[in-house]
């Protein structure tokens, strides 16, 4: 019996993302505004023929995911989120959109100014595009250890949805059961703690990621 060509022995080959970019025969701005820019590109295929293809130009952003090892916890925050139509559990998050500021010190500054805390152990975690078939803004997630509150008095005051968070520590297990079940979806939460959890149960575990 001939074996299927699936399960034949494949060329050796590395899985992984890589640049590329086909060319762009002409760009059409849409709209800019102060935090994206929305454009059509008419882009040019392999065979030669060409194909309109709408994008949105936006920073990339940074989250720092809270985590107390002693107590298997990490800290979410409730935020209204209008476009989606939802209140979501989300870790601290940001746009890069301070000039010149390196990602992991504006993931610091997302975690004082909405969680009220500070770390002193920092670790790069996992990076994700949000939506590449629409954005090319990617989310880069950092591991935020050995957590101190923020004094009262030195706290950042939030505005509009900020003004509202309501912040939790929630056990990491009951997260990833959340995330599973489809109670939980936003995408730095859920890349975030899944990606935490595989760091956790493989050799080195939180200590063999990177610095930062």
């Amino acid at each position: 019996m001939t074996e299927p060509a699936a399960h034949r022995p494949q060329p050796a080959m590395v899985i992984q993302d890589e640049p590329e970019r086909w060319p762009v025969t002409q760009r059409t701005v849409r709209y800019t505004g102060p935090v994206f820019t929305v454009a059509t590109d008419l882009v040019e295929m392999p065979d030669g023929s060409t194909a309109e293809r709408d994008l949105v130009e936006r920073a990339g952003a940074v989250a720092a995911l809270p985590y107390d090892e002693d107590t298997d916890r990490l800290l979410l925050l409730r935020q209204y989120r209008h476009p989606a139509g939802m209140a979501l559990w989300e870790l601290p998050a940001g746009l890069c959109d301070v000039a010149d500021e390196p990602p992991r010190q504006t993931a610091e500054r997302e975690l004082f100014e909405e969680a009220h805390l500070r770390a002193t152990d920092w670790r790069r975690l996992v990076s994700v595009y949000v939506s590449p078939g629409l954005t090319d803004e990617t989310f880069l997630i950092y591991l935020a250890r050995g957590l101190s509150e923020v004094p009262a008095g030195d706290r950042h005051v939030g505005q509009a949805e900020e003004a509202v968070l309501v912040p939790a520590w929630v056990d990491r297990a009951d997260v990833v059961e959340g995330i599973l079940a489809g109670r939980l979806g936003n995408p730095a939460t859920v890349a975030g703690v899944l990606a935490l959890t595989a760091v956790l149960g493989r050799p080195g575990g939180l200590d063999g990621l990177a610095s930062d």
